[in-house]
């Protein structure tokens, strides 16, 4: 099958760049021929920070077959790159920011035709995470247009279909990827009494909510490292509001992915204090390093932990309840009887349940 993949690659930073990337190798492996067409100019002004990595450090193996011709601002490159999608057996088409893929993709779904091949949306969400005006609006307009939804959580799914009823839409996990040799668990005894945060920090990831409950567990340190969106400073006057200075370690910037085990080596549990959510694949990450997670229970946050036998869950946005279901993980034996919980990864077959939910008819 002549597959075109239209969504970010190497160099652009974060878990979408690479999931698209990914995928484009393991449809390749399959026996498919994949183009993948990206971005030579992503996002406008209000993107925080670089937007990439460097190029002589990739993340992972860099996709050899990139046609990086898409601009947000170039209306004309979106309706002649639609044109050209016709010659393909299927389009996939990588979702995440309505504001800014919804008026390239709807252009290039036009100039293609209904007559074109089949077009698939992967949904990472099918709303944005910070709506804006119109997100909505924009779309319910694609949605309404293609053939086929790939979701990764079933409260997602139902997003999308109360978005397009008449649309064949599709729940499958989002797989973990790994650079390199696959992480060995730790086989630290001792408790650290540090957890950790990382990852873009942005507010409906809950640093804030995490921060406040900290106060109420004096004896654990906590280490948070990640590129702020929107600025370090509210963090930090939080921090020496609660008088959290010592116990708070702030690594400001990007966390490449050669970084992500030493990370987590020396924590004793990852923290997703999420106030919303939709897939993420930070507890595969932390189970592939041995460790347990204390989340919140929303997207698949809730069906990734198995509470109270690899990790704990507690409600949103709700300090008392974080606080709690903190100091709960460090009561005598809980901590040591969730580690030795933590499954065990199956990349491999989550990648074949991708591939199939995306191709099979």
């Amino acid at each position: 099958m002549h597959i075109a993949i239209v969504g970010p690659t190497h160099p652009y930073k974060g878990g979408i760049a690479q999931h698209t990337t990914e995928l484009a190798h393991r449809l390749e492996k399959a026996g498919h021929e994949v183009e993948l067409i990206s971005w030579k100019t992503q996002y406008p002004f209000f993107y925080p920070g670089a937007q990439f990595v460097p190029k002589d450090k990739p993340e992972l193996a860099p996709f050899a077959k990139v046609k990086r011709v898409l601009s947000w601002k170039n209306p004309l490159g979106w309706i002649r790159w639609g044109r050209r999608l016709r010659e393909y057996d299927q389009v996939v088409l990588v979702w995440w920011v309505p504001t800014i893929q919804g008026p390239v993709y709807l252009n290039m779904l036009k100039a293609m035709g209904r007559q074109g091949p089949t077009v698939t949306v992967i949904c990472h969400n099918v709303l944005a995470h910070q709506p804006r005006r119109g997100d909505r609006a924009l779309t319910r307009a694609l949605l309404d247009r293609v053939d086929r939804i790939i979701t990764h959580t079933d409260e997602q799914a139902e997003v999308a279909r109360s978005l397009a009823p008449g649309v064949d839409v599709r729940t499958t996990g989002l797989p973990l990827i790994l650079q390199g040799k696959a992480p060995v668990p730790s086989t630290r005894k001792s408790l650290s009494h540090q957890l950790v945060f990382f990852g873009f920090v942005r507010p409906y990831k809950g640093l804030d909510v995490l921060l406040r409950a900290m106060a109420a567990a004096p004896s654990v340190k906590l280490v948070v490292a990640g590129e702020f969106w929107g600025g370090v400073e509210p963090y930090q006057e939080i921090i020496e509001e609660l008088g959290l200075g010592s116990r708070v370690t702030i690594d400001e910037g990007y966390v490449p992915s050669e970084a992500i085990s030493g990370l987590l080596s020396h924590a004793d549990a990852l923290v997703l204090p999420y106030r919303n959510g939709t897939a993420s694949w930070n507890v595969a990450l932390a189970h592939a390093h041995g460790i347990p997670v204390i989340a919140t229970s929303v997207g698949s946050l809730s069906t990734q932990v198995d509470d109270g036998v690899d990790g704990l869950l507690c409600q949103p946005d709700n300090v008392q309840a974080l606080a709690k279901a903190i100091k709960h993980f460090y009561s005598p034996g809980v901590a040591a009887k969730l580690r030795q919980s933590v499954p065990k990864l199956k990349t491999d077959k989550t990648w074949q349940n991708y591939l199939q939910a995306l191709l099979e008819d």
